[in-house]
């Protein structure tokens, strides 16, 4: 780089989207995050950050970036850079355009724009000569997979006083979003040929019967769970699977399941629930027979509304003429795992998550420069030594 990078949040977020970091556990043959994260390790030091580039996995890289007051009640930045496939994108994904005060390409609202503001606001609030804390920013790898470098950061033993993960949240305040649960139900029934229907067990129509009572649970049981920001826990069947001809009973039939899961609620007790709906058809009918597996999970996020952090973080909102309202979001973060840590976590950034991984990817200008202004106020803003 031959000169510093201006502390600008939106000329940031377009260097980065122009950078192809297309996850290579989504897309075969994607580069990954490595080009991505060295250019802004590269940048980050230009503005007097002591950074770490440490590589997670081949060619998957997070960047760490310290700046102000070692070890003084540190706050977490965090970001991912990954960005997911750009089939059938109406824009060039790699081109930022701005037009009417909305820049477009993939990456731009989920979440290099985020990215973008959080360093900016770090270095900015550094510059400025009264930051009294130490922020740790982590852009890290492979959240829209496994969140491997999340994960790496905090078994690394990282601590701080709290957590703020840019995700695009349209610049409202979420300390809550839900997690989900993956099973998958594999009912068995007895192969035949067609016409033996004294011999033959249908594992689809078994399968139904249980589809038919996981509709009755959750519009007797998931309907009255809610919460105030997320609204109820739900379930689903993506993926229904059995058979192998036209003229044989199925053998078996595969029902995969993705589960919603609110605050309060975890894998164990999902997966408990489901089998309790699995013994009770067989209880009523010997030849039901199905067992459930797990297929990961991932925690929600739940940190409570008065909290110093999350009212830090509004009040910044109204200082600078936004709303702030506090919200919950409905997909998953990695903030649930700095939670899970520990760490007081919350999601706060520019752009709309709807607009994520979009045949028209796109986030508002006005937004980034927001950001990067109230994040900066609330880096030296929040109280030292807050939990």
């Amino acid at each position: 780089m031959p000169s510093r990078f201006p502390l600008d949040p939106v000329a940031l977020t377009e260097a980065l989207v122009a950078i192809d970091s297309r996850n290579p556990s989504l897309v075969a043959g994607a580069p990954g995050e490595q080009a991505c994260a060295a250019f802004l390790a590269e940048v980050l030091e230009g503005w007097g950050c002591a950074t770490t580039l440490t590589e997670v996995e081949p060619g998957r890289s997070n960047v760490v970036a310290r700046i102000g007051p070692a070890g003084v009640s540190p706050l977490v930045l965090n970001g991912h850079l990954d960005v997911v496939g750009v089939d059938g994108m109406t824009h060039d994904p790699f081109t930022p355009v701005t037009r009417d005060g909305n820049l477009y390409a993939r990456g731009a609202t989920d979440m290099k724009a985020g990215i973008a503001a959080m360093c900016v606001a770090a270095a900015r609030a550094s510059a400025a000569g009264t930051l009294r804390r130490e922020v740790i920013i982590a852009a890290v790898c492979d959240e829209e997979f496994a969140s491997i470098g999340t994960k790496a950061l905090l078994a690394d033993g990282l601590t701080a006083t709290g957590a703020i993960i840019t995700e695009p949240t349209g610049l409202a305040v979420v300390p809550a979003h839900k997690g989900f649960a993956w099973l998958e139900v594999l009912v068995r029934g007895h192969a035949a040929h067609g016409s033996q229907y004294e011999v033959g067990i249908d594992a689809n129509r078994m399968a139904a019967r249980f589809l038919t009572a996981l509709d009755t649970f959750e519009q007797e049981v998931l309907t009255s769970r809610i919460h105030p920001l997320l609204g109820r826990a739900s379930i689903h069947a993506p993926i229904v699977a059995g058979g192998t001809g036209w003229s044989t009973y199925a053998e078996q039939c595969l029902v995969r399941l993705e589960r919603r899961t609110l605050p309060g609620e975890d894998a164990a007790m999902v997966t408990a629930e489901i089998q309790a709906l699995l013994d009770a058809l067989r209880a009523r009918d010997a030849r039901f027979h199905a067992t459930c597996t797990s297929g990961g999970a991932q925690p929600p996020l739940d940190l409570a509304v008065d909290h110093a952090l999350v009212q830090t973080m509004r009040a910044a909102c109204v200082t600078h003429g936004v709303h702030g309202a506090i919200e919950g979001l409905f997909c998953w973060t990695d903030a649930a795992l700095f939670a899970e840590q520990g760490i007081p976590a919350l999601c706060f950034g520019p752009g709309d998550i709807a607009r994520a991984h979009s045949a028209t990817e796109w986030v508002e200008v006005e937004q980034i420069a927001q950001a990067a202004t109230i994040l900066e106020t609330v880096l030296l803003s929040f109280p030292l030594g807050t939990t």
